[in-house]
């Protein structure tokens, strides 16, 4: 079995070996967020390689049931080893697909922001979906979420909103979501019962932690305070310590009204400023516009990266890599992973072109 080869397994085995041995020296703690780094690549390389390993413990074991029916001629055995081949096969194609992370920024987590566009208070309630469906994915992946800022739609739903993801590869994921996503529906807010379509754009970046050499000139800056949404009425901040921020050189904005002062919204609000600061001259620099951040379009007609129909039929379709399923339901309750695989797969075919 030569999967080892495929996974880039001895190159990790020796990657690890050199970090414990980092992590060895005396002065490994003198520098808090150097270490910390090191740590938390050396767990995500021993995860990676337990999940090989428990792989390759899936595959013997389905080896001696195979063996033990042939032995005993026992057809008994039939549908246990073909559950435990279709389990192997699922987890084989997931650790595979993992191995296609393997650009930059990748294995970080990420922040995601949506803002509803043409359409009105069908479009808010629209993002609020796509807000619950990407909250249900993480759920279902293990990840933990946390919403940075967001905006309440006038009548329904919110007119933008800013979540943070956390977990490895979250960022590698989730690329994949950046673009406009478009609804088709009977539109609950249309007496005439109607059909509506409603668009809301999805933007993807990498929460990078570390310090990015990233200078910026307070007066290129512009720094507004406003009061915190609170939740459902409850836990309002009687004070305006949310946080936005505009770069008025490059017209980036970002907001943060998740922290408990305005210190810290504006802590977090400004490593989000660097973040996309550091992408953008990556861009410029090594042209990366479609490896990292992508081109946003305007959120309307003919710029949707996915199509999203209630009504007349059910489907949900991805207009770049042509993958559709009839289960709009079910795709919205977070079974994303399907759409996502089909992107890695198709962004590494385009890439090595």
């Amino acid at each position: 079995m030569k999967w080892g080869i495929h996974f880039d397994l001895a190159n990790k085995l020796e990657r690890i070996d050199m970090i414990e041995h980092i992590m060895e020296e005396p002065n490994f703690w003198d520098s808090a967020e150097k270490s910390q780094g090191y740590v938390k690549e050396l767990k995500n390389l021993k995860d990676i390689v337990d999940e090989y390993n428990g792989l390759k413990q899936e595959y013997e074991d389905i080896q001696t049931l195979i063996e033990m029916g042939y032995e005993s001629n026992d057809t008994s055995l039939i549908p246990e080893i073909d559950e435990a081949l279709q389990q192997f096969i699922k987890n084989f194609d997931e650790i595979r697909l993992n191995t296609l992370l393997s650009e930059e920024y990748d294995k970080y987590n990420a922040i995601l922001t949506l803002h509803a566009g043409a359409g009105g208070t069908e479009s808010c309630d629209w993002a609020s979906m796509l807000c619950r469906m990407y909250q249900k994915w993480a759920d279902k992946k293990g990840y933990t979420t946390e919403i940075l800022d967001f905006l309440d739609g006038e009548e329904a739903g919110l007119k933008s909103v800013t979540l943070q993801i956390n977990g490895l590869n979250a960022y590698g994921h989730l690329k994949s979501e950046r673009g406009v996503h478009r609804l088709v529906r009977i539109s609950p807010f249309n007496a005439a019962g109607k059909r509506q379509t409603s668009f809301v754009s999805c933007d993807v970046m990498p929460d990078i932690e570390e310090d990015m050499g990233i200078e910026i000139d307070e007066g290129d800056l512009r720094i507004d305070t406003y009061r915190s949404s609170g939740a459902g009425g409850q836990h309002v901040n009687k004070t305006s310590s949310a946080i936005r921020i505009t770069h008025i050189p490059s017209g980036i904005v970002v907001q943060c009204q998740n922290e408990r002062s305005q210190f810290q919204n504006k802590d977090k609000a400004m490593q989000m400023l660097k973040a996309k600061l550091y992408l953008l001259k990556q861009q410029e620099n090594q042209e990366k516009e479609s490896g990292i951040r992508g081109e946003m379009k305007e959120i309307g007609w003919g710029s949707q990266i996915r199509s999203y129909v209630m009504q007349p039929y059910t489907m949900v379709k991805d207009h770049r890599t042509s993958f559709e399923s009839g289960n709009t339901t079910s795709v919205l309750d977070g079974n994303l992973d399907p759409f996502i695989n089909a992107y890695l797969k198709w962004n590494s075919v385009r890439v090595t072109d």
